[in-house]
């Protein structure tokens, strides 16, 4: 296993962290699955033994039901592990039953730590925006639980460029805790994050953290143009990610399928090692439903594709040049930063746009 410093802290986290949106089933998650204690602790056991030191989780997941569980089966080991967690999402029907408050933050959070058996998170995502709630506010109290002991580090999920622009922007100036990590989807398949929130990971020292690495499945290897499982999340109504373009979808997969085949490895193995290469990636949550589904992909931490290989794979999924990038290919290119180069390193190939 491969550790990678989580963005500009001194944090060190497994290249592969275990995601825990399986466990309890509980409402529409039992689309996912319905993994309960045992099942949980030996897929943990699995993950900790492949070197995998992070454990991802949301006080959502199962209506908390995840946290607890999670924090059953670390029950005795947490000091030697990290836990991730997060907060925003409704969780009731309660008009505060939602958002980054700091009544539904601190609230939450002494509700997880609770559920999770520990006295502190080690990373505390905002699980998504919240316009409503003066960012001040959200960091203030993020800052109480810092100061606490409760929180470690926080981070942010799902924000748009200018969300964590705004929220770096008020941190410095009010002396607050300052985002070390935003966690995104991000896949072959769904390379819109190259646009905006790579480079300002890489600008920012964000560690990148990853949800949904294999686009629910779909670049697992399981699904191609003439196979699909009969019991799968999207065959059980689970609509993310939302697929646009189904004949790109499966021409990536061919890629990967062809690579695989070449080098002797599986095409999850592929899809997650060409989301290593990417710039300011620090880990990649992965779920899985069985022990082999985890080895298999802690596996792909060990996978270095060559230069031929991503060339291909870029080819296949690389995204529309949209402005103001084209118009900076054409013009900027000498005065570009290891930032600009998150997204125009894979459209040099081009020549005027």
């Amino acid at each position: 296993m491969q550790y990678r410093t989580l963005g500009h802290s001194g944090l060190k986290v497994s290249a592969i962290s275990m995601g825990t949106f399986s466990f309890g089933g509980e409402g529409d998650f039992a689309m996912v699955a319905r993994q309960g204690v045992k099942e949980a602790q030996h897929l943990v056991d699995a993950c900790i033994n492949g070197g995998v030191n992070l454990f991802d989780t949301s006080n959502m997941y199962s209506l908390g039901r995840s946290e607890e569980i999670l924090g059953e089966v670390l029950d005795g080991r947490r000091d030697k592990v990290l836990i991730s967690s997060k907060a925003r999402m409704r969780i009731g029907d309660g008009p505060n039953d939602e958002g980054v408050s700091r009544y539904h933050l601190i609230r939450e959070c002494e509700r997880s730590l609770k559920r999770l058996r520990t006295d502190h998170i080690d990373i505390y995502f905002m699980h998504e925006w919240d316009g409503l709630t003066p960012v001040e506010e959200m960091l203030s109290a993020l800052d109480t639980l810092v100061r606490q002991g409760k929180v470690r580090y926080i981070g942010c999920s799902n924000y748009s460029g200018w969300h964590i622009m705004k929220a770096l922007h008020v941190a410095e100036i009010k002396n607050y805790p300052r985002f070390v990590t935003q966690q995104i989807h991000y896949t072959l398949e769904a390379r819109e994050a190259e646009y905006e929130l790579l480079p300002i990971s890489v600008d920012q020292g964000l560690g990148v953290m990853v949800w949904s690495p294999l686009a629910a499945g779909l670049l697992s290897g399981a699904f191609g143009r003439d196979r699909s499982p009969e019991t799968s999340r999207q065959s059980a109504g689970w609509s993310e990610p939302p697929i646009r373009d189904q004949e790109r979808l499966w021409n990536i997969i061919d890629v990967l399928d062809a690579i695989a085949s070449e080098r002797g490895i599986t095409a999850a193995q592929v899809a997650l090692a060409w989301t290593l290469s990417r710039p300011a990636i620090a880990s990649l949550v992965v779920g899985g439903l069985s022990e082999k589904h985890f080895k298999d992909n802690i596996a792909a931490a060990e996978v270095s594709l060559e230069e031929n290989e991503l060339k291909r794979l870029n080819e296949v999924s690389r995204l529309p040049y949209v402005y103001p990038y084209w118009h900076q290919h054409n013009f900027a290119k000498e005065r570009f930063c290891q930032a600009d180069w998150a997204l125009h390193a894979d459209y040099e190939d081009l020549g005027k746009v």
